[in-house]
């Protein structure tokens, strides 16, 4: 598979920093760059931070199809866009997987690799009930986001994950609507959850930073061998009171772990 040859669109980027090597940093599913903002600054004095918003998420364009490979293509255009020849990836998640899609097809672009939470196997999670609700939720009726988030509490049972889904609400004339497009991210979950394997891939042979939390069912000791076959020179390290959102859960313990990548320690 040659990234190069799909379709792309342009990529919404906000940038952190202007010395040290460049990073960038691909958010999850549901999310958007912004979640990244203030680690990002946080990171600003020892990196150039490059953080996009993936397609179908964010202020990117809400475009099918939304997979790995064409994800990935668009993060390879936009590398190009901003001129840069190689940089280190960190990819949260989906964007973990984004990140890896990139490095096993495009091992030239990427320095360094820290993939948070997320193995490259298929995954039998079911985010049906999540779109179900955020569909259900009747925006005709909303007239603040307190009130979305009472409703939202009521048909999901984590709080912070109905906080961080509410990131996408937007306000328009005061008529809410959602940002991202939900029948698209619906139609997308299934290649979501799954790996895009291709038997002509080599293993990338680069640094590689497995990041897992330690309360996370993400990252299983039997995944462990599949890491090992396409990233043979990854280590894994667990950040041990963290949850899936390792950076939120632990933010602290998230950055020193990457700064030690980072520089080689």
């Amino acid at each position: 598979m040659n990234l190069a040859e799909l379709s792309t669109v342009a990529l919404r980027c906000q940038h952190f920093g202007e010395a040290g090597p460049p990073l960038m940093i691909l958010h999850g599913l549901f999310g958007a760059g912004r979640n990244w903002y203030s680690l990002a600054r946080k990171l600003a004095d020892e990196c150039q931070l490059h953080v996009p918003d993936l397609r179908g998420h964010g202020e990117s364009p809400q475009v099918r199809p939304i997979d790995y490979p064409h994800m990935a293509a668009d993060v390879l255009a936009l590398l190009d866009r901003e001129g840069l020849d190689s940089v280190g990836l960190l990819g949260h998640s989906m964007g973990g997987k984004v990140a890896m899609t990139l490095a096993l097809h495009a091992p030239e672009r990427v320095e360094r690799l820290i993939v948070v939470d997320i193995a490259p196997v298929q995954y039998s999670h079911n985010f049906d009930h999540v779109i179900a609700a955020l569909r259900a939720l009747p925006l005709e009726r909303i007239h603040s986001r307190r009130e979305a988030e009472a409703w939202l509490n009521q048909h999901l049972d984590n709080p912070l994950v109905c906080q961080f889904l509410l990131q996408n609400l937007v306000a328009d004339d005061h008529r809410y609507r959602w940002r991202i497009d939900l029948d698209l991210i619906a139609e997308a979950l299934p290649g979501i959850v799954g790996f895009p394997l291709d038997d002509q891939v080599r293993p990338f042979a680069g640094p590689t930073l497995f990041i897992a939390g330690g309360r996370s069912e993400y990252l299983k000791p039997q995944y462990h061998q599949a890491i090992r076959t396409l990233f043979p020179n990854a280590r894994i390290q667990t950040v041990a009171n963290a949850g899936h959102w390792v950076h939120i859960d632990e933010p602290d313990a998230f950055l020193d772990v990457v700064r030690c990548f980072l520089r080689g320690t």
